[in-house]
């Protein structure tokens, strides 16, 4: 059995669709502090398995002990948190208290049930600026803001438990931007207000729930001066978690980029948006916000070449799926 925290989120309930569509046994558990249980019951529909939930906290260690304990779970997939860059600068010890405290009554509760392999969700904000592209794994660690500073010292926090008790098997993965949804377009991405992320704002302007977007800068030093990033689709990040929790087979630590190894601006994702949808995407320039950066992409061989993940589908199929998403759902979960 796997337990997955967050597993009622937006990547969580994809990650539920690639382990039952495997043949595991899953039991997702989730606070639905900003996510929807409806994520989980439409998965049934798609791969004709049921997922079985616990409404919980990982900061309730006692509950999550009795979650361990009595679905005699083998491995956890770590994903719950907070996840808003702008949101920590403004409540940082809320994001210490959710990802750091959060992360350390969980293991607390898996080592009482002896429950000794972890994937846990990282962020590709733990590199900071860059140094130099790619980003690969030996990039310095320089996070500038408190998301990914809580990425960062439940990353080592991870890796003093293992120096400690090296029974461990972990996994660490770092994020780029997960976008898409699954081709269904039963489930996808449901942000609650305003979109914090670039393609769920793109999709809302697309279908009218929102006027225009802001694009935050148009004087980088890139090919048409807009941010680029490495935009993932969300089921390729899915079945990079099955990867490297397949690969779990002796203890030690493995850290590894999830990401596409090439970057997208923003108007090259509005130019595909706009193509894929039909479409027009209006849009004002903005001030750069602090904290960005022009360029960021990942270098994501070590996966390839450690546990045989690649992604592989393009932005093109990312915006299709998310445009099918959004078509089928206008206003997320909250229309069923």
């Amino acid at each position: 059995m796997i337990l997955l925290t967050g597993g009622a989120g937006y990547i969580g309930s994809h990650i539920c669709m690639a382990l039952l569509d495997a043949g595991f046994d899953i039991v997702a558990v989730d606070n639905l502090s900003n996510s929807n249980r409806a994520s989980l019951e439409r998965i049934q529909p798609i791969c004709g398995r049921r997922v079985a939930f616990w409404h919980a906290d990982i900061r309730n260690e006692e509950a999550i002990y009795e979650i361990l304990r009595s679905c005699e779970v083998t491995a956890v997939i770590h994903l719950a948190g907070l996840k808003a860059v702008a949101e920590s600068n403004v409540q940082p010890m809320t994001y210490y208290e959710n990802n750091v405290l959060g992360t350390v009554r969980l293991v607390s509760a898996m080592k009482r049930a002896n429950v000794k392999t972890l994937v846990f969700s990282s962020s590709a904000t733990v590199y900071g600026t860059p140094t130099y592209l790619p980003l690969d794994e030996k990039h310095p660690l320089r996070p500038t803001n408190p998301y990914g500073r809580t990425k960062l010292f439940v990353e080592e926090m991870l890796k003093d438990l293992h120096q400690s008790e090296n029974d461990w098997r972990i996994a660490i993965l770092r994020y780029f931007n997960p976008v898409g949804a699954h081709e269904s377009g039963l489930i996808g991405e449901d942000p609650m207000g305003i979109p914090n992320n670039l393609l769920p704002f793109v999709a809302q302007v697309a279908i009218g729930k929102r006027e225009k977007l802001v694009i935050w800068g148009n004087d980088y030093e890139t090919p048409d001066g807009t941010g680029i990033r490495d935009f993932i689709h969300v089921v390729d990040l899915a079945s990079g978690h099955l990867s490297a929790l397949s690969h779990l087979k002796v203890p030690g630590v493995l850290t590894a980029n999830l990401g596409t190894g090439s970057g997208a601006s923003v108007l090259e994702v509005i130019r595909t948006f706009e193509a894929v949808s039909g479409r027009s995407i209006p849009y004002v320039f903005g001030e750069r916000r602090p904290g960005d950066v022009a360029i960021c992409y990942a270098d994501p061989m070590l996966a390839e070449a450690t546990f045989g993940w690649k992604a592989t589908r393009s932005l093109t199929q990312m915006c299709a799926d998310h445009w099918r998403w959004q078509l089928k759902n206008p206003n997320g979960y909250r229309g069923t």
